[in-house]
């Protein structure tokens, strides 16, 4: 008896990420790392950042403007690097559009919850992002009974576009914000932006002891993994992936931050407009 050849579906289109400036390029290094062989394309909403101080409405209004730009790009998959669009625009976007979109708040929140051993979690974030209260929400529906302490870091966003991480300003800044989460003896915190990566390891010493940190930016790359091959999307090419990189307003800026947050040289930026201008 012949056995039937099974043919693996594959889907060559890139995947699309945005976020409103340079933090989402993390998304962008863990996605490469895991799915070398994807291509992207990156949208900055450089001309409007930062999102985490506008209202709700505003933060809607931008990320549809931002997921129309990515489908006139043709992707086959929209991966909301934001964590504040992700925690208040992803219901929209996902009402308005078919394609497949990924926030980055539930990963981070199910890693979390699998994560703590002790029932007290911590969640930093931009002050939309702990205001929405979207990682509490999402980390309850998997761990109902864990305590979660929220607090919001305006400051740290631009501290680390700012190239603080070896500075002393730095270090006064994070204890700041995370002494009070670490006198409520939590034993897993959540990276609720996607520019915390960047200073995992200042953040881990400022904590001590046993901390578990979740990075939203691996957490969301994982899942997306296993998203495109449970629905037979992987790029079928073996060639190595490649980035386009938009950003709404001036390049120079983004390239000096984007290539400290993805450790490579970024060769080619192209300004464009919002949604269907673009």
């Amino acid at each position: 008896m012949k056995r039937r050849k099974v043919l693996q579906q594959s889907d060559n289109r890139p995947i699309g990420v945005f976020d409103s400036g340079v933090g989402g390029l993390t998304v962008v290094k863990e996605l490469a790392n895991r799915l070398p062989c994807e291509d992207m394309v990156y949208y900055g909403d450089t001309a409007r950042v930062p999102y985490g101080t506008k209202s709700r409405n505003t933060i809607v209004r931008f990320s549809i403007e931002n997921a129309l730009f990515l489908l006139k790009q043709n992707v086959k998959l929209i991966v909301v690097a934001c964590n504040t669009s992700s925690s208040v625009a992803l219901p929209a976007l996902s009402r308005n559009f078919k394609v497949p979109i990924v926030g980055v708040i539930k990963p981070g929140a199910c890693d979390a919850a699998k994560a703590c051993r002790n029932s007290r979690i911590g969640v930093i974030g931009t002050t939309a992002t702990i205001k929405s209260d979207a990682y509490s929400r999402q980390i309850r529906r998997f761990a109902p009974f864990v305590k979660i302490y929220s607090r919001s870091c305006p400051l740290l966003a631009p501290a680390i576009e700012e190239s603080l991480d070896d500075n002393k300003l730095m270090t006064d800044i994070i204890l700041y914000y995370l002494g009070p989460l670490k006198k409520k003896r939590i034993d897993t915190l959540v990276l609720g932006c996607t520019h915390y990566p960047i200073i995992k390891g200042l953040i881990a010493k400022a904590m001590g002891g046993q901390i578990t940190l979740i990075d939203s930016a691996e957490s969301t790359s994982i899942h997306i993994k296993g998203l495109l091959t449970k629905r037979m999307l992987l790029n079928g090419s073996r060639a190595a992936g490649r980035i386009k990189f938009f950003v709404s307003d001036e390049a120079k800026n983004f390239k000096r931050i984007g290539e400290r947050f993805l450790n490579k040289r970024i060769d080619h930026i192209r300004k464009a407009g919002y949604g269907i201008q673009g």
